[in-house]
């Protein structure tokens, strides 16, 4: 008998949408990002280095269906029969004119095993004529993942990584996608500076307000050649890091606060170990993935269980 999952899983969803397995295909598009361009800060987060996530294949240099062909022929090793997610991946992609993403985002629909894009960007960087673009090309029968970085949802906390950005700004991207056949997806970074347990479950209550379909959580990381490490190094009282134990008891925690409906991608990252400062768990994901769903059971607990919903004035 099949038990029943304890909370709406991703790769599930995945495969009862397209009838069979989807994998992301990630592309550097060559994109930048506005708070490190100059237009709303510099330098960037200080989190931020996004060398721990791109593949080897990913380099802005390539033409995108040369990435997407270097992509499928790496994951194609292990799964010879399977679909692919165009992945904007690096920095913010939807920050550029309409006439420069247009081209970009059709090349990679164009590819034969292509079926969608999931597109990773900020909430302060997605114009209306984007979005009715990204609408068209969902109702002519494409997956369109929209994912926005939050972060956290504390603007004390956004101001401190120099993230540039507002929760109200997320709030307001949000509004303006829902509605237009698009995926929406959220992203939470859980231990930043300065944020105690009941910040980080805050985002849950926060972002269940929100008409968000997929949240990826995962710990805060300490990663080389970052505003971040340079902190750490020299001020490491601005953080504190949770055991490994303790870190799957807060995300039960906020699975429990969380709206049932939303389709929980990840719950743990791990950057190379050549990137690597802090903290090294050394797991993989779907070794933390068994380690939530383990004690969910232990405590009996569920998806949406502690959720309590918000009546808007």
């Amino acid at each position: 008998m099949q038990v029943k999952s304890r909370y709406r899983d991703f790769s599930t969803f995945i495969k009862e949408k397209f009838n069979g397995r989807v994998q992301k295909v990630s592309i550097d598009a060559g994109f930048t990002c506005p708070n490190k361009d100059g237009t709303k800060g510099k330098g960037g987060c200080t989190y931020c280095n996004n060398n721990t996530f791109n593949p080897d294949y990913c380099k802005p240099i390539k033409p995108i269906s040369v990435q997407i062909n270097e992509g499928i022929e790496f994951f194609s090793k292990k799964y010879k029969t399977q679909k692919y997610l165009a992945y904007f991946q690096a920095f913010t992609n939807t920050y550029a004119p309409l006439k420069d993403l247009k081209p970009m985002y059709e090349e990679a629909l164009s590819h034969k095993d292509v079926v969608g894009l999931v597109i990773a960007t900020r909430p302060d960087s997605i114009k209306d004529d984007v979005l009715d673009y990204l609408q068209y090309l969902a109702k002519i029968g494409n997956f369109i993942k929209l994912e926005f970085g939050l972060e956290s949802t504390k603007n004390k906390t956004l101001e401190a990584i120099n993230r540039c950005q507002t929760h109200e700004e997320a709030v307001d991207a949000f509004s303006r996608a829902k509605g237009r056949g698009l995926h929406l997806g959220a992203h939470l970074i859980l231990g930043l500076p300065g944020e105690n347990k009941e910040d980080m479950l805050e985002h849950a209550r926060k972002v269940s307000q929100l008409p968000v379909n997929t949240l990826k959580i995962h710990h805060l990381q300490i990663v080389k050649h970052t505003m971040m490490a340079y902190q750490f190094k020299n001020t490491p009282e601005m953080f504190t890091f949770m055991a490994l134990d303790e870190y799957i008891d807060l995300v039960v925690d906020f699975i429990e606060l969380l709206h049932p409906d939303i389709i929980l991608e990840r719950f743990f990252s791990e950057s190379p170990a050549r990137m690597l400062i802090h903290p090294k768990y050394g797991l993989k994901n779907f070794e933390v993935k068994h380690l939530v769903n383990k004690r969910l059971e232990e405590r009996d607990a569920w998806q949406g269980r502690l959720y309590k919903q918000v009546t808007v004035a």
